[in-house]
């Protein structure tokens, strides 16, 4: 049987519990079609590093990460409340260029098969 440490327990807290607000919460028009795709945390819990994607270009990349810093605050309110931690982490949003990455990779490898 597999052990599953603390810091990664608490991400996948933080993942789904962030997920539900963002869909159930949040008004903000830039956090609309956002998925958060996974959280990584530090090994001291005191820093969680919040990947997700969106639908658009990179310009709305940069406004979601501007939504995600407006509601900080609230964001970070709720899941204090949920967690019921010690300290809350500090939150940190990236992109999730992996599936970028993996779409480009498909497009093409049907390039090279339509060739053959």
């Amino acid at each position: 049987m597999k052990y599953f440490s603390r810091s990664d327990r608490v991400s996948g807290q933080i993942q789904k519990n962030l997920s539900e607000l963002l869909k159930k919460s949040i008004k903000d028009p830039r956090l609309e079609m956002v998925t958060i795709t996974s959280v990584k945390m530090s090994q001291d819990i005191r820093i969680a590093r919040v990947y997700f994607v969106s639908s658009g270009d990179k310009t709305s990349r940069k406004q979601v990460i501007q939504g995600f810093k407006s509601a900080l605050g609230y964001i970070k309110r709720i899941l204090a409340a949920k967690l019921g931690l010690r300290y809350m982490p500090d939150l940190q949003f990236f992109y999730d260029e992996s599936f970028d990455y993996g779409s480009h990779i498909d497009h093409v490898l049907k390039l090279i098969k339509t060739d053959d």
